[in-house]
């Protein structure tokens, strides 16, 4: 069964037209973790555990990765379609919709500690 992507121009009408929409953040565990952006109101899903997050109905599904040709999300879809849910992937994944500079949301990210004094000596 193939997966119909959607532009972030019509993902991003939709948003602003406040129809009932589910983003999903599928992409992987260490380019979501050290991320400090997500598309605005995304669930979190982790792509190899689907089953683990509870996916809310009333509205389509939408689900990106950070890989612009959305590998990831492409799998997730299939296996959500198996499912018998309806998801469409977002094009270019969230890497197209920051640089088109739509909206996002902060979220947090790992921060490096300092060096211990003396530590980065030869």
């Amino acid at each position: 069964m193939p997966i119909e992507r959607i532009t972030k121009e019509h993902l991003k009408e939709r948003l602003d037209r406040g129809e009932p929409v589910t983003i999903l953040d599928v992409r992987l565990k260490y380019a979501y973790e050290h991320s400090t952006v997500k598309l605005p109101g995304a669930i979190r899903v982790p792509p190899y555990a689907i089953d683990s997050v509870p996916i809310p109905g009333g509205g389509e599904i939408f689900a990106y990765d950070s890989d612009p040709n959305e590998l990831v999300s492409t799998r997730v879809a299939g296996e959500l379609q198996k499912k018998g849910l309806k998801v469409r992937v977002l094009k270019g994944g969230v890497p197209e919709w920051l640089a088109a500079n739509f909206p996002i949301e902060t979220k947090d990210a790992p921060r490096s500690s300092p060096p211990e004094p003396g530590s980065l000596k030869g």
